[in-house]
């Protein structure tokens, strides 16, 4: 039976907790004074958890709490107080609290709260020692929320899935300020950033650290969905509602329902669509497509976008209704390449798992290797530099990454952008796995290759200007160069290999 510890001045309260606590099977000892809880805890260290009021005579709860977890650092707290401040709330979560909860108490919250609690420092026991450990060897279940060494660390360090860590860099501490902050509420939450900087990961975190942790967390790529088939995905349907749909199908709304649903890149969703999700948050409730029964819901919802959804609304791609139905809550995820003190902490943890994947025991990057990651761009962000890092440890001879693993649009970034150069460096293995246009030898676009007058040899010369422009514009991204010139990936592959092949003639 786990043992709670009440601290509260005020001898009714203590009363009614003891009262509810008893009949839901805990064991639970009273204390209406700071200084003699402080006492009970130094002689035992058989509490599972501590119920303590914020205000209490002589000492407040931001003492109180470094006091217990100077005692008891794995000891779970539970802080209890009658004013809503975001300040002291997010003080309290550094400071190391599991969660705060206000008053007026509600009953069920709490006790699910508390259960949490419990569970959790149930399970933060199993990985004590991880805790130390820097940021790159974080394991997946460590939670900067519920951090059992003695002192806090200055920065959050966790993964998420095993495959996202937060950085150390002040602007990613206030991120996990925010998520703290967040995550005990029902408020929905809008997450802004690029492409590949981690947003699901963000979510899942708010998810993992909220009262609704027990249940589902699914996650949707709005930009994925099609127009014909995004009601039934989000909302199911019934048999026979549409050609092909043979039987009765649960959407992610029903099967979130309790939990989390992940709404990523959501002003792709059209305008049919939208109207029907506005329904769902005001009503809280949802009907399958083809369906004539209203199913009740209680999902949270947290969206995401890499466009700003207020522009989009203003524009008329997006309802301003739905806008300001999911503007409780911003959390903004800066881009990599505005966080470079936070570039080799990711790529760390990225070369760890590249070596549990490649059974490798590379130790790190050289200097010249660390100097060329931080200044490098990373349009792709985290995405771009796990595939790098994947590639690069795939090469690498020894046990250090070396430049010549690098792959030549970073090897070559400041020769590509900014100057020109005498000798690009080159590796042919690398360009085997991703072949490139060299950089011309002068700033002119202009770059004629000694191809005989004809028509056609004409054609191919401005196309390539034309590529050659694209992929400057965009820093020689080779997917945003696709999209620039309305051509896929894999046609501006093949004629970057024509090219290459015509020099080489």
């Amino acid at each position: 039976m786990a043992k709670i510890l009440v601290i509260d001045d005020d001898r009714d309260i203590c009363v009614l907790m003891n009262k509810f606590l008893s009949k839901h099977g805990y064991h639970t000892q009273e204390c209406f004074s700071g200084k003699k809880a402080l006492e009970m805890l130094e002689e035992s260290d058989d509490f599972n958890l501590v119920l303590c009021d914020y205000r209490l005579d002589g000492i407040d709860g931001n003492e109180m709490l470094e006091k217990i977890k100077q005692i008891h650092p794995s000891l779970p707290v539970i802080i209890i107080t009658g004013y809503n401040d975001l300040k002291t709330a997010v003080e309290l979560m550094k400071k190391g609290a599991f969660d705060y909860v206000t008053k007026p108490l509600h009953p069920e919250e709490l006790l699910k709260t508390i259960q949490q609690a419990i569970q959790s420092a149930e399970q933060e026991s199993e990985f004590v020692p991880s805790r130390n450990e820097p940021a790159v060897n974080a394991t997946p279940v460590a939670s900067a929320q519920h951090t059992s060494s003695k002192e806090k660390p200055k920065h959050s360090s966790f993964t998420v899935s095993g495959e996202y860590i937060f950085g150390t860099s002040a602007v990613f501490q206030q991120i996990v300020e925010q998520i703290a902050l967040v995550a005990p509420t029902d408020y929905s939450v809008i997450i802004y950033g690029e492409s590949g900087s981690g947003k699901e990961a963000i979510a899942q975190e708010i998810h993992k650290r909220s009262k609704r942790s027990n249940y589902p967390f699914v996650a949707i790529d709005c930009g994925a969905l099609s127009k014909e088939l995004a009601g039934s995905e989000l909302f199911g349907h019934e048999k026979g509602a549409f050609t092909g749909a043979i039987g009765q199908k649960a959407g992610s709304f029903e099967l979130a329902n309790g939990g989390t649903i992940f709404l990523d890149e959501i002003a792709n969703l059209s305008y049919d669509i939208q109207v029907s999700l506005l329904r769902v948050i005001q009503e809280r409730k949802m009907r399958r497509v083809g369906g004539i029964k209203d199913i009740p819901l209680d999902v949270r919802i947290i969206i995401a976008s890499n466009e700003r959804l207020w522009d989009a609304a203003q524009k008329g791609k997006f309802r301003e209704d739905l806008f300001h139905r999911f503007n409780e809550f911003t959390i903004e995820v800066p881009p990599l390449r505005n966080r470079r003190e936070d570039i080799m902490v990711f790529a760390k943890h990225f070369l760890q798992k590249a070596n549990e994947s490649l059974n490798k025991n590379i130790v790190g990057f050289s200097p010249n290797v660390e100097e060329i990651l931080k200044n490098y761009v990373w349009h792709g962000n985290l995405r771009e530099l796990r595939n790098v890092v994947k590639r690069a440890a795939l090469l690498a001879m020894g046990d250090v990454v070396d430049t010549k693993s690098l792959p030549y649009e970073v090897l070559n970034y400041q020769a590509q952008n900014e100057e020109p150069v005498s000798e690009p460096v080159h590796h042919p293995v690398v360009e085997h796995f991703a072949p490139i246009i060299e950089p011309p030898k002068s700033n002119s676009l202009s770059y004629k290759r000694p191809f005989e007058n004809s028509l056609k040899e004409a054609s191919i010369d401005l196309e390539y200007e034309m590529i050659l422009k694209a992929l400057k514009e965009t820093n020689f991204n080779k997917s945003k160069a696709a999209k620039l010139l309305n051509i896929d990936r894999k046609t501006l592959y093949n004629k970057i290999k024509l090219y290459q092949d015509l020099n080489n003639r």
